[in-house]
């Protein structure tokens, strides 16, 4: 049976949650518009205090996922794993709450609503009270959470359950446990109000200041320095530190205080490690922390999609993207900031996960997909790109793995280009190809007699072409050059080479019910498919779905061993745990410990080989076909 108090009562209303907003919101709009003026409009205050109270949080969470920022103050190493970020969803339930709360307080106490916009003395009185009542109430109330077994069990470990602590954490609790905490926090408020001295920039500063050092203790990323409690020791009792947070999150028998560890000093309840580990963290700040054993070396598609990102929103970037019209709005301060990043900023780390008690990391070369087809930006995406190279085989990784266009044969020969300019690289250069190979291959049925294939002479389509011919499957190579499509053809077996034929149109593929695509075609171009026919494809973007009598498959992709951990994010349109499989293909390599680079065309004789590596691996195909 559910102990009461344990369930938020809009549990099941999921996005309608919101309209319990609705009456503030009615109110406040209504006593606008007869009163003609905001300054004791209470119900606008808390709609707009809640807002505010959101872009903390949101804040906050951004900060602390930017990793390229707070990867070296990171106090738990783990990543934030999807079950975390589901678990933590309805993290703004306490914000609701408090804001029913507050309009009932301002209908119970009607006085409460005419307050003035300033008060100097009600800033000192709010002090007064938070370091007076706030901080021994929220003290003795969260040890009594621990010490109690039913509490603790039934109302406190949700909270302790986040095995990160993220300023949404601080949301993820019972009904009961914020409305401890709705007292903790309203009581300086109301007190101060009671004593005449209260005021509207009171309460918004009060409340926000509150929300800002809940985040600061949950943020788990160390930003206080540990040579300002050397300087002032006193400091160190008077406001607390994520490490302190933190170890109370892990150890759960010491560390309950608010924001102040005085009163833990009192209480005998501060933990022995706390100030070691803090200096220790802190003083780590500015060294690399651990090395990535493998590397995936990614870039942005496009505007929009950069706004998937986990620093924009980790909600967002746990589901595959799709374009969002509510973010649009944002398009025009995205662009700016990547004309700002496309000027000055340098390869970033994106995400991480472990797997095989290694680590794997996703850096971003920050280049959107466009500006790879541009003449003049062409030896500064290669600058990039051999930077982050050089970077890895400096730092010890073993493979880093180029993905979709930074191994574009036209920029840099499929990654030829660096192993070539720098032969003693200890870092492996892969991009991953033979195994996107191996999945389209395998995508194909046995039984497949005919194809039709695009992008036919690329390092994909000449090596998905010579093992089809060898299948004695007929392939109708899309080329306008006679000598590639020959070259191509000698490199097949003899007896194979009449299943290599080159068209130059796409009107002779009327016949096809097999596409595989690897370059970009327009509806038109689609409309030659008969019905029926299934689009294999290995371009990026992926084609428009525009023909309902066709079938579409997703880029070629493979789902991460099922013991990966930390894996938060989903890589562009891939679903959770899916990964394309040129970053598969690198990860495989990794885990075989193979020494040699991929780079350039593809062996075709080594397509089954990594395919059944794959699979042994754990890896596991995600065809939708």
């Amino acid at each position: 049976m559910v102990a009461p108090l344990s369930s938020w009562p809009w549990d099941n209303f999921g996005i309608f949650k919101y309209l319990l907003y609705g009456p503030l919101l009615a109110n406040g709009l209504y006593s606008l518009h007869v009163e003609g003026n905001i300054t004791n409009n209470w119900c606008l205050h808390i709609l707009f205090l809640c807002l505010l109270r959101v872009g903390v949080h949101i804040a906050w969470s951004s900060y602390s996922t930017m990793l390229f920022l707070t990867r070296n103050r990171r106090i738990l190493q783990q990543g934030i794993d999807f079950k975390q970020i589901d678990m933590e969803w309805e993290w703004d339930n306490f914000l609701l709450l408090q804001a029913l709360m507050g309009s009932l307080m301002v209908y119970l106490f009607p006085s409460l609503g005419y307050l003035p916009l300033w008060n100097a003395k009600g800033l000192i009185a709010v002090l007064i009270l938070h370091v007076g009542v706030a901080e021994p109430l929220f003290y003795v109330l969260h040890r009594y959470f621990h010490t109690k077994h039913y509490l603790f069990t039934h109302y406190h470990s949700l909270h302790h359950s986040s095995p990160v602590p993220q300023s949404f954490t601080a949301g993820n609790g019972t009904v009961l446990e914020h409305l401890a905490l709705s007292m903790v926090i309203g009581a300086p408020i109301v007190g101060t109000c009671l004593l005449g001295y209260g005021s509207t920039a009171m309460i918004f500063c009060y409340v926000l200041i509150f929300d800002f050092l809940r985040c600061l203790g949950l943020s788990n990323v160390e930003i206080v320095p540990h040579r300002l409690y050397e300087a002032i020791p006193v400091f160190k009792y008077l406001l607390y530190n994520p490490t302190y947070h933190t170890l109370h999150r892990t150890e759960k028998r010491a560390n309950f205080c608010l924001f102040m560890p005085l009163f833990d000093a009192i209480g005998n309840t501060v933990d022995e490690k706390s100030w070691e580990l803090h200096k220790e963290i802190s003083s780590n700040a500015g060294k690399n922390g651990k090395v990535p054993d493998f590397v995936f070396l990614a870039h942005v598609v496009d505007v929009c999609s950069s706004m998937h990102s986990p620093f924009v929103s980790r909600f967002f970037a746990s589901h595959p993207y799709v374009t969002r019209l509510f973010l649009l709005p944002a398009w025009p301060t995205t662009f700016i900031v990547m004309l700002v990043m496309w000027a000055r900023s340098k390869t970033f780390l994106y995400s991480f996960y472990n797997l095989r008690n290694s680590l794997h990391q996703t850096w971003v070369v920050p280049r959107f997909g466009f500006q790879y087809f541009l003449p003049f930006a062409k030896d500064g995406i290669n600058k990039h790109i051999e930077d982050a190279i050089l970077r890895a085989d400096k730092l010890g990784v073993k493979v880093i793995s180029l993905a979709a266009l930074n191994k574009n044969e036209a920029l840099n020969g499929g990654g030829t280009l660096f192993v070539d300019k720098h032969p003693n690289l200890r870092v492996r250069v892969v991009h991953g190809n033979t195994l996107t190979a191996a999945v389209i291959l395998h995508e194909v049925p046995k039984d497949v007699k005919e194809v039709f294939l695009s992008g036919a002479t690329s390092k994909l389509g000449r090596a998905i072409a010579l093992y089809l011919c060898r299948r004695k499957v007929r392939v109708l190579m899309l080329t306008l050059s006679k000598e590639r499509f020959e070259k191509i053809q000698k490199e097949a077996p003899v007896d194979c080479q009449n299943y290599l034929v080159q068209v130059t149109k796409y009107q002779a593929a009327r016949s096809c019910k097999t596409w595989i695509v690897g370059k970009w075609i327009t509806p038109r171009e689609q409309s030659w498919a008969p019905t029926g026919t299934h689009f294999h494809q290995f371009v990026v973007p992926p084609i428009l779905a525009f023909r309902r009598d066709c079938t579409y498959g997703d880029l070629a992709a493979m789902r991460l061993p099922d013991d990966v951990q930390g894996l938060g994010n989903c890589e562009y349109t891939m679903s959770r745990g899916v990964v394309h499989a040129c970053h598969a293909g690198g990860v495989v390599h990794y885990l075989e410990g193979w020494t040699h680079h991929e780079v350039g065309a593809l062996d075709v004789d080594r397509i089954d080989l990594v395919w059944e590596a794959a699979i042994k691996h754990g890896l596991k195909p995600v065809s939708s076909n």
